[in-house]
């Protein structure tokens, strides 16, 4: 099963705060895009049809039945207004999870989508002082992620591999503290049971069967469901919880994951389900890495190497990037590499105090270092500090590994003498509590690429922690 594509993050956005009742024509297309992905939406016709009719929401009384819920098919049309959402640019469908975290959607009506879209991007290019275009930038990307973070981190957010089922998914963890294994798969669940995250894993099992079998369960009041080659996602209400279902399947197994919450908890917990369902993939690649699969964006460290702007970094920082920045300085180009020693040299144009590190002498045999980093802001409460850490360097890397966005750090010995620069690589096989490998390219190798382009490292003795800034590597 492939990772999940843009179409995610624009499903986040229909489902933003529904409630009880959704506004059909938005959930229908929610569910489009959550099953059959934005490109396919570009191919269909922009004839006008009957937007679906919404059932009224079930009351609490054990003599209203629920009323029956029609399946609605990826393939099916939904008329201009489907063909307008196609038409929103991908950086704005990608900066629609980081604008949920930041409280920038309300439920709305189809006809106001769009244009809310390009509201809320006004208003956040506002606050932080730039020109409201209602159209992002590569630095208003950036940014945007950025300003997500901090909210993220106030929930705990997570990327994981789940070992029970193999599927790759994002947790709260603050949110959801309690972790146990069930028969099928692993649940995280609040203090009081508010919000619940359950995986599953189903061998020999059919996709169709299956998908049935969940609408019908006892007292699950279907509002949206859809159902495709491979997967299937069911929105909807359970014993007074809301609840999204998502499942996907690869060859005769299916992996998915159900998201459900106390209606009372819907003001923190909505947003939370669409981030926790739109970051599922159940068949993720064995050589999938973590922190490269956070909405494309990936948060790293550089080390200041000259007066003009020039800084160096591990080069699986800068691999495949839309956009570099560096908060506080604007937009780096990447413009030389050295794919052997795995090394990215940036320059930031116009940038001014900067402090070049001192790369000069030689380090002692392997022993004790210190680390200097900007840790990811995940780490640190959405913050952007420099901070230190330290680590055993032996024959297999540094023990213990440093915190994500570490990646990038420089690393001195005891007598203040540069060793080189920290690469963090995500291990092959993940778990809950997995971190990243990590190695140290030395400091010679450094210094070889540094005189390769012309630059001579400073003889300065300013501490470390003045020469490293963050990097943030923008993916499509």
């Amino acid at each position: 099963m492939p990772p999940l594509d843009s179409a995610g993050y624009w499903a986040t956005f229909v489902w933003w705060r529904w409630g009880n009742v959704m506004k059909a024509g938005i959930a229908v297309i929610a569910v489009s895009l959550l099953v059959a992905g934005a490109p396919a939406l570009a191919q269909q016709s922009k004839t006008a049809a009957k937007p679906a009719t919404a059932k009224p929401a079930p009351t609490h009384s054990a003599a209203v039945s629920p009323a029956p819920k029609q399946t609605v098919s990826p393939a099916q049309g939904h008329g201009d207004t489907q063909a307008a959402l196609a038409d929103i640019p991908d950086a704005q469908r990608l900066a629609i999870a980081d604008l949920i975290w930041l409280g920038g959607f309300d439920g709305l009506g189809a006809d106001e989508c769009q244009a809310h879209v390009a509201d809320a991007i006004r208003a956040f290019q506002r606050r932080n002082g730039g020109k409201d275009t209602g159209a992002l930038t590569d630095q208003d990307r950036a940014a945007l992620a950025q300003a997500a973070a901090e909210p993220e981190a106030a929930a705990g957010w997570h990327l994981i591999d789940d070992t029970a089922t193999g599927a790759f998914l994002g947790v709260p963890e603050k949110l959801v503290p309690r972790a146990s294994s069930t028969r099928t798969g692993s649940r995280w669940s609040s203090r009081q049971g508010q919000i619940q995250i359950e995986t599953f894993r189903l061998h020999d099992a059919s996709l169709p069967v299956l998908f049935d079998q969940e609408k019908k369960t006892a007292k699950r009041y279907v509002t949206y469901s859809a159902l495709n080659a491979n997967s299937f996602v069911i929105i909807g209400e359970q014993k007074l919880k809301l609840f999204v279902e998502r499942a996907q399947m690869n060859g005769n197994e299916i992996r998915g994951v159900t998201i459900a919450y106390d209606q009372a908890t819907e003001g923190t917990a909505a947003p939370i389900a669409v981030a926790v369902s739109d970051s599922f993939n159940g068949f993720p690649d064995a050589t999938g890495s973590i922190p490269a699969r956070q909405r494309g964006v990936q948060y790293g460290t550089a080390i200041v190497v000259g007066r003009n702007g020039e800084l160096v970094t591990p080069e699986d920082n800068t691999e495949d990037c839309q956009d570099i920045a560096v908060p506080g300085f604007g937009h780096a180009d990447r413009v030389a590499d050295n794919k052997t020693d795995g090394l990215a040299l940036l320059r930031l144009y116009g940038a001014h105090y900067l402090v070049p590190a001192t790369l000069g002498g030689e380090a002692s045999a392997p022993g004790t270092l210190t680390l200097s980093g900007v840790a990811d802001p995940l780490s640190q409460s959405g913050g952007a500090a420099v901070s230190n850490a330290t680590a055993q360097a032996n024959a297999q890397g540094l023990d213990p590994a440093p915190k994500l966005g570490f990646s990038g750090a420089a690393a001195v010995d005891a007598q203040g003498h540069f060793a080189g620069i920290v690469e963090l690589k995500s291990p092959i096989v993940a778990g809950p509590g997995g971190v990243p490998q990590a190695t140290l390219i030395p400091a010679t190798a450094v210094r070889t690429f540094l005189q390769a382009q012309g630059i001579t490292p400073a003889d300065s003795h300013a501490a470390m922690d003045q020469s490293v800034v963050r990097v943030i590597c923008v993916r499509k």
